[in-house]
């Protein structure tokens, strides 16, 4: 079985100063919310231990997102792309841009997307010095370029995602998936906890994919989510573990469980991702 993990963030370079790693107790706080406990390669931050995780639980690629957070941590392009090249079939990059500048947001994508080789572009506008809901008139140029070249969007658009939880409420990236309706949106962490609203705004605007990643597990909420990807959602669904704070194995061993209709796991594990990434998908 072929699968794609959407949100996976490494021990490696700059992954290991930012939040996720710089603080192995606070990373396992956060886990605990999910009944979990992380993996040896968090809590030991090698890398090593991480690419044999992978391989146990059949996750073939990982997709890392670089992240402009100075509350966070940033993880830089030139390390996405450091990794790609130091690890070629293992992960994929998608470029972090700050959206506050728009200008050299767009550049940088000309740079890493097109010109480099990661394959798409990602923001977390509600996590930058100056927050914003990803519906700010100021991202749309970044949104326009996109949209103008086939690069797919990664939005985070769920969890904590901003300094409250209205940067959550999914009628944000609803309206940034009607206003481009040729940009292929991924909605990252399943604009969590607004569960029914955010699958109704799937089922209308078919430029969005979800990936509630680590909200799919051991968290109220997740049955829908099962409901959507069983019916208008089987063809934009897409499984994440939210790594580190999800280890691997389990994540998929609990989305297996999960009653989704067998025949469109492949879809839901491999195929969807790989299409908005431009993958080989047989």
């Amino acid at each position: 079985m072929t699968i794609i993990d959407a949100r996976l963030r490494p021990p490696l370079k700059d992954y290991l100063r930012c939040n996720l790693y710089r603080d192995p107790k606070k990373t396992q706080g956060w886990s605990s919310n999910f009944l979990m406990k992380v993996s040896p390669a968090v809590e030991q931050r090698d890398a090593d231990l991480l690419y044999r995780e992978m391989d146990d639980a059949g996750v073939t690629l990982g997709v890392m997102t670089g992240r402009q957070s100075p509350g966070m941590g940033n993880v830089s392009n030139d390390d996405l792309m450091d990794i790609v090249r130091e690890q070629p079939g293992r992960f994929v990059g998608i470029a972090g841009v700050d959206g506050s500048d728009p200008v050299a947001a767009i550049a940088e994508i000309e740079r890493t997307v097109e010109n480099g080789n990661l394959r798409g572009a990602g923001m977390e506008p509600g996590c930058g010095a100056i927050p914003m809901y990803v519906d700010d008139a100021r991202l749309y140029p970044i949104y326009q370029y996109c949209s103008d070249r086939s690069i797919p969007m990664f939005l985070m658009g769920g969890g904590g995602n901003g300094p409250d939880l209205s940067y959550s409420n999914p009628e944000h990236i609803d309206r940034v998936c009607r206003d481009f309706p040729k940009l292929a949106v991924v909605n990252m962490h399943g604009s969590y906890p607004w569960v029914p609203q955010v699958l109704f705004s799937c089922m209308c605007r078919p430029n969005m994919y979800l990936a509630p990643d680590m909200y799919m597990y051991n968290m109220p909420g997740a049955a829908d989510y099962v409901t959507a990807a069983n019916g208008f959602l089987r063809d934009r669904f897409l499984f994440g573990s939210g790594y580190p704070y999800i280890p691997l194995k389990q994540a998929v061993d609990l989305f297996v469980a999960m009653p989704f209709d067998r025949s469109i796991l492949p879809n839901l594990l491999y195929k969807n991702m790989a299409r908005v990434l431009k993958l080989d998908v047989d």
